[in-house]
């Protein structure tokens, strides 16, 4: 398995059980691609650098994880359909194993 990062930003104004089940689904799309969280850190409102749909802010989430290089492409699937997430971003870490 490979080490990886997940930001993700979702906007300020959902409320925390939509919240939730993001983050719930990116655990289950971890896990189903034989992987494992090491790390969740919420970094909280932030200023955007541009406006996206009209917010000038956003909830930001890193994600460090496991898993193998396959499951990265159903990962990032599943974070393209999410209506509550604004942008998302998976690096691979080079640093780390």
């Amino acid at each position: 398995m490979k080490a990886y990062e997940l930001l993700f930003i979702v906007a300020p104004t959902i409320d925390d059980e939509s919240r939730a089940g993001v983050m719930k689904r990116i655990e289950t799309a971890i896990a189903e691609g034989a992987g494992v969280v090491d790390n969740v850190d919420n970094w909280g409102k932030r200023k955007l650098a541009y406006e996206i749909n009209g917010l000038s802010d956003g909830d930001y989430t890193l994600i460090d994880f496991h898993t193998d290089p396959q499951s990265i492409a159903e990962l990032d699937r599943v974070l393209r359909i999410n209506d509550a997430v604004m942008r998302h971003m998976i690096v691979a870490r080079t640093d780390r194993d």
